[in-house]
């Protein structure tokens, strides 16, 4: 009998997101390894962006985007059959070989411009919309729609806050693999997978041991003015993913 394939999950995401507990989730699976944004040190090298711990991050990965695509597509780490790749839509420049995302199961994590800024902002003073990653984060939904010939899955943050037993079931079911409940908790503290940049954005959830009830909706008055105008331009980018989101 033969063996099943392995699967490889992208899931694409922007910063300020539930990124990071989606991908304790996986990696609480038997069956699955993880990574923990791959992209970052070539994305930094290429971009020239100065963020915390730049130079650890630097260190700690391949700067060569073909180098990273190739680990990505190489063998599962740990022998495993679920290679869960947790990606930031804004590290994917624009002029990389994007082939690669053929053999993953692409997935979309979204969250409403409001909930991310309101809480970016509270990390770094300064910074663009492209590095929240809502325009390439359209561009990369359709780019694989078209190669599909189908939306992909879109998942909502603020949906698996609220339900998070039937929101990564039915994610579960649209990457056609089981529902492990394992995924519903965790232990806290540390990974040996997390970036090394972890210390600078982690804390919350290495205190986690599962996922917390959503907070209130942000509403553009909650934030400064200068940031509002900043949540307007990301809204048609979230909006035309947030009409294939999956539901229960």
């Amino acid at each position: 009998m033969s063996q099943p394939a392995p699967v490889r999950i992208a899931m694409w995401s922007g910063p300020r997101n539930i990124s990071t507990a989606m991908m304790r989730a996986f990696e609480n699976r038997g069956d699955t390894a993880v990574v923990d944004e791959p992209f970052y040190a070539a994305w930094l090298a290429r971009s020239g962006a100065d963020h915390p711990m730049r130079a650890e991050v630097l260190a700690a990965q391949p700067t060569d985007p073909a180098e990273v695509a190739a680990r990505l597509t190489g063998p599962i780490p740990g022998g495993r059959m679920v290679f869960y790749q947790k990606h930031m839509a804004h590290h994917m420049i624009g002029d990389e070989d994007l082939a690669w995302m053929g053999a993953c199961r692409n997935v979309f994590l979204i969250r409403a411009p409001e909930d991310v800024l309101a809480s970016y902002a509270q990390r770094r003073a300064t910074f663009t919309l492209e590095e929240l990653g809502f325009e390439r984060q359209v561009e990369l939904f359709e780019q694989e729609a078209q190669r599909l010939g189908r939306a992909p899955p879109v998942i909502e943050a603020r949906d698996v806050l609220a339900d998070p037993r039937g929101m990564l079931s039915t994610l579960c079911d649209a990457l056609e693999i089981d529902f492990d409940a394992a995924m519903l908790s965790w232990p806290a503290g540390t990974r040996e997978t997390d970036g090394v940049w972890a210390p600078a954005w982690y804390e919350a959830v290495e205190r986690s041991t599962g996922f917390a009830p959503p907070r209130p909706q942000a509403k553009p008055e909650d934030l400064p003015k200068p940031l509002r105008a900043t949540a307007e331009s990301a809204r048609p980018h979230y909006l035309a993913m947030a009409q294939h989101k999956l539901s229960l």
